[in-house]
């Protein structure tokens, strides 16, 4: 399987590039151009000039390509129905609903998701003058939106928003998270600075304290280092945090025979144990897979190289790509 797609690959030569998310596994990795986090492979889009662009990742992210892409440009999927949990969290009908509240109570909403988010919804943050980030630049991402209105509605991830709210300097009391179920409770909570959707990660979510607690007690010199999509309970009792990259970094530069636990998806665990297997131990603070990106495999990407087939390619409406281009932009210009 693999070898034919070498040859495919081949064959097509610039024609065609393969991106594969960090999460991805490893059989999906081996056959990639380009790997990274949301924010790289974002940030590499639009310097790709291949006609043909596969995408293995979840669905938001081939959205995400498919509005960066070049004109002539086709975005793929070998597993459109690969979705996100969180991003399934904010329906853009409800999002809409909350801003137009807090609107009428006369304050001016800067709306900044997270890109684990429909297109829909980054059109949306584009259209009210807000913005996009990545868990790898949501302090400078946040820090930007904070100066241009009264608040900030960060979603979907709360965990996320919270942890770099709290990293910004921002007190308990000038954050609240969104309750969806009684929206009249905005009244109580619209002076505060961050308003939280109340969204998270189905991986991130199954990290607890105990899990630290555990390590603590019984390697106090082990270190520890999690996701920001953890909650914030986690990421206080860890030694650090971070994107996808910055994990890889972090292991990368821990000296020679340290002991690592790390608090993300297992693929990526399972990569760094491999990379380093002699030099440094690494674990994993505890083993969850999404099963989201688990979704892509070898014998898909072969039939999309061998097809191209219409039901596998990612399209957003001209309209909605305007907007969420918009937002995705203007998240490269503050990050540049």
């Amino acid at each position: 399987m693999k070898n034919k797609i070498l040859q495919l690959k081949e064959k097509l030569g610039t024609q065609v590039a393969i991106l594969a998310h960090h999460y991805q596994a490893q059989e999906i990795v081996e056959i990639a151009d380009l790997t990274g986090d949301s924010l790289e492979l974002a940030q590499k889009i639009p310097h790709l000039t291949a006609k043909y662009l596969i995408f293995c990742g979840v669905h938001f992210m081939g959205e995400t390509a498919a509005i960066l892409a070049a004109k002539g440009q086709k975005v793929f999927m070998p597993e459109p129905q690969a979705g996100c949990v969180m991003a399934n969290t904010a329906p853009t009908f409800l999002v809409q609903k909350v801003v137009e509240e807090l609107t009428s109570l006369g304050k001016k909403v800067i709306p900044l998701t997270y890109v684990n988010s429909t297109a829909e919804i980054k059109a949306l943050c584009g259209r009210l003058g807000g913005s996009t980030c990545t868990s790898a630049n949501a302090r400078q991402m946040l820090s930007w939106a904070l100066k241009q209105g009264d608040l900030v509605l960060f979603l979907p991830d709360k965990n996320l928003g919270q942890n770099t709210g709290k990293s910004l300097g921002l007190s308990a009391k000038d954050m609240a998270t969104i309750s969806l179920t009684n929206l009249k409770e905005l009244k109580s909570i619209v002076s505060k600075k961050l308003l939280l959707w109340p969204g998270v990660c189905a991986v991130h979510f199954k990290y607890k304290p105990k899990h630290l607690i555990q390590i603590r007690q019984k390697d106090s010199q082990a270190r520890i280092v999690v996701h920001p999509e953890c909650s914030p309970e986690v990421v206080s009792l860890s030694d650090a945090n971070g994107s996808t990259s910055f994990i890889i970094k972090y292991v990368k530069n821990a000296p020679a025979g340290s002991k690592i636990y790390v608090g993300t998806e297992e693929n990526l665990v399972k990569r760094l144990q491999k990379t380093y297997q002699g030099q440094k131990e690494v674990l994993s603070l505890y083993p969850v897979c999404c099963s989201n990106m688990a979704r892509t495999r070898l014998e898909q990407v072969l039939e999309t190289l061998e097809h191209f087939p219409a039901a596998k390619e990612i399209t957003v409406s001209e309209k909605l790509s305007t907007w969420a281009k918009k937002a995705l932009t203007t998240m490269f210009e503050v990050c540049s």
